[in-house]
């Protein structure tokens, strides 16, 4: 997952509202979302290589969602699958002192009443504040291109009815500007590679966008789930009350 857009209590009728783009290589096996066989609480895609997911949320009302953190120039550790972290969070609370293990990452993690982020770059685990959040491969709120034109998006997107509002988050995951040479982030990548991703949504040969979600949990629980598959827009769709 490589762009996440939040909207923490700030909006009058939804308290958590989430568009996100998982950006991956177009060969790695993956599942669509769906409430898992072996964890009926979770809906969440999955990958067949490690078993893990990216983004997901649970019948409890347990949301979690993972981005990997880019600098090239760092060493990596050869740890765990960073997917298996994601159904961690669902399932429990995290230990944030025992993630040094997992290559870097950015987790944004808890429930709607107390949502967390964490990475395991420096360290932090602190509580997200209400207000519109967004993550790609840096810290939160990082101000890369990218993450600076989702939360403007986000942030002017009106009290809308649940279809209009659908719409304008897919439309703000759709964006494929690519940001101007002298704002990219350097990260590492060869110029070339770091303005291919440099767009909200990802077009590239073996590598981008695979699917978008958009997330939408009210003040009674009410959770509207729905996964739009790239290139098809095949949609998984899901509601469910949470308990």
């Amino acid at each position: 997952m490589c762009l996440i857009a939040i909207a923490y209590k700030a909006h009058p009728h939804y308290p958590l509202i989430v568009a996100a783009n998982r950006d991956e290589f177009r060969q790695r096996p993956t599942e669509r979302a769906h409430f898992w066989p072996d964890a009926p609480e979770i809906l969440a895609g999955r990958d067949l290589r490690a078993g893990g997911t990216w983004l997901g949320i649970t019948r409890k009302g347990r949301f979690a969602a993972i981005t990997n953190y880019r600098d090239m120039r760092r060493t990596q550790p050869d740890g765990p699958s960073r997917g298996a972290l994601v159904r961690d969070a669902l399932e429990h609370d995290i230990d944030p002192g025992t993630t040094g293990e997992y290559a870097g990452f950015n987790l944004l993690y808890g429930t709607v009443d107390s949502l967390r982020y964490h990475n395991n770059i420096d360290g932090r685990d602190e509580a997200v504040t209400p207000g519109i959040h967004g993550l790609s491969n840096a810290f939160l709120d990082t101000p890369w291109p990218k993450v600076v034109s989702a939360k403007q998006r986000m942030e002017a997107l009106p009290d809308l009815p649940e279809n209009e509002l659908m719409k304008g988050l897919f439309d703000l995951l759709a964006d494929d500007a690519k940001a101007p040479d002298d704002l990219l982030p350097d990260t590492g990548l060869p110029l070339e590679l770091e303005r291919s991703v440099s767009s909200i949504f990802i077009q590239s040969e073996g590598y981008g966008t695979r699917c978008s979600t958009v997330l939408l949990v009210d003040h009674v629980g009410n959770v509207y789930f729905e996964e739009r598959e790239v290139p098809s827009g095949d949609p998984v769709v899901e509601r469910f009350l949470t308990r």
